[in-house]
């Protein structure tokens, strides 16, 4: 299993999500400033050029949210997704995937400067309406699905540290305290140990 990766990109997240599962693969870095060898086989792999970007075997998965929804459904026993028939499967979806679908679109839209000039025909809605989401959606113990850590922490939560990290959400208490758990988590730690040591 091939991990293409830049430890400054959203490749930590999948990055952290390998080292929670605690199995060995082959780490690529890619210098995302400069044509490399390396950079040109991304490409081939994945046409946008942008990591994160997973190889296992004959698969190519690009995007977190679906590499880290491969990877726990891939790895069962490790518990980092609830089971197929759980009742809370569906709960785990709109935490793996409202992410990249709804609250980056607007919050990269924002942080730009602009807003969608008829926010009720996009996808993602407008700014006040991702931070109610935000504010709903953020636990106020433990984590997303309740006592288990999962992938979704991951992603949404992984999401939430980005933000808080480089200011770009005004987090309420219950946001900085459920980054502040997943900060404490060993993995996490090595998987952002580039970001820790700045």
């Amino acid at each position: 299993m091939k991990h293409y990766y830049n430890p400054m990109s959203r490749a930590a997240l999948t990055d952290w999500m390998l080292k929670e599962l605690d199995i060995k693969y082959e780490q690529i870095s890619i210098d995302l400033t400069r044509v490399t060898p390396e950079l040109i086989a991304l490409r081939e792999i994945n046409p946008m050029g942008k990591v994160p970007a997973l190889v296992d075997d004959t698969n190519v998965i690009t995007e977190v949210a679906a590499i880290c929804a491969y990877l726990a459904d891939k790895y069962p026993e490790k518990k980092l997704a609830p089971d197929m028939q759980s009742s809370v499967r569906g709960i785990y979806y709109r935490y793996m995937f409202v992410t990249g679908n709804t609250l980056e679109p607007a919050l990269t839209l924002a942080v730009s400067g602009f807003e969608h000039p008829n926010p009720a025909t996009a996808g993602w809605g407008d700014t006040s309406r991702v931070i109610s989401t935000i504010e709903s959606m953020t636990p106020e113990a433990a984590w997303a699905l309740g006592e288990r850590f999962s992938a979704a922490d991951i992603v949404f939560g992984g999401l939430l540290d980005s933000l808080v990290r480089f200011g770009t959400l005004d987090a309420s208490a219950k946001v900085i305290a459920y980054v502040e758990r997943l900060r404490k988590r060993q993995a996490y730690k090595e998987a952002h140990r580039a970001l820790l040591d700045l």
